[in-house]
């Protein structure tokens, strides 16, 4: 089990949002840093730590989402081939997120179209990037008791189930998995204990989980649960992010 760690960019700060509170008119936020964000990776980079990922979380085309961008850039460059890279990446720009130097990029919603997996699109995307630099995001939200995949900055529902079936079906297609407890995501509230269990079930690709850290309880559920096969990831806690837990401490014990 790997501490992955994160920098979420929005209209070009680093951020911490409440999940399924972002659309076009806002947010609520949880925390906006004073850092930039290559301060954020060339810390990731003197502690060695692999794997994590940056989200730009304004819309593609916009000049909040090109903010975003030169951030993400500026972060590339100071941890290069280390840190996955997600937030409107499709067949036409995925190469050039690599080229900036991105070890992934991060997929949802070019994959998830009309509500389903559209595996055209997953097709093309493996053959643009190669399956060994995609990551699937299947972040999901509540619905009926069940937990369904969702787009467009976790505000759309598609139709797809989360499964440790699903999962392990689209191992397939990619090399890992990127997976945000929407529900929890932002509130510091504890995490998801059903949600890791399923999957915990899956057999294929490592996962990292999002959402509701608020505790080395925690984490150490998360190990429990997940047999040690499941990274995982801390936002707003963070005492980098305005939090209460230590990043120092997070690290020495994901190592431990």
């Amino acid at each position: 089990m790997d501490f992955r760690p994160c920098i979420d960019i929005h209209d070009g700060r680093v951020k911490q949002l409440v999940g399924g509170s972002l659309t076009d008119e806002g947010a609520k936020e949880n925390f906006v840093s004073e850092k930039d964000a290559f301060f954020y990776a060339d810390m990731y980079r003197r502690n060695n730590l692999f794997g994590g990922h940056i989200i730009l979380l304004d819309k593609s085309g916009t000049e909040a989402y090109d903010k975003d961008l030169e951030q993400a850039r500026a972060a590339l460059a100071a941890w290069p081939g280390a840190l996955q890279i997600g937030g409107g990446v499709n067949p036409e720009n995925a190469e050039e997120f690599l080229d900036m130097g991105a070890s992934h990029v991060i997929v949802t919603s070019f994959v998830f179209r009309d509500g389903k997996i559209r595996y055209d699109n997953l097709d093309e995307m493996k053959y643009v990037v190669g399956r060994k630099h995609l990551v699937l995001d299947l972040s999901v939200r509540l619905k009926d008791d069940r937990y369904y995949i969702v787009t467009d900055r976790w505000q759309r529902f598609t139709d797809e189930e989360l499964t440790p079936e699903l999962l392990t079906s689209l191992s397939y297609h990619c090399d890992e998995f990127l997976i945000h407890a929407v529900n929890v995501e932002g509130t510091g509230t504890g995490i998801d204990e059903e949600l890791i269990g399923i999957l915990a079930r899956s057999q294929g690709n490592p996962i990292t989980y999002a959402g509701g850290v608020s505790s080395f309880e925690d984490i150490e559920t998360i190990r429990d649960l997940g047999a040690g096969k499941i990274h995982f990831t801390i936002g707003s806690k963070l005492d980098l992010f305005g939090g209460d837990l230590s990043f120092e401490e997070i690290v020495d014990y994901s190592r431990s």
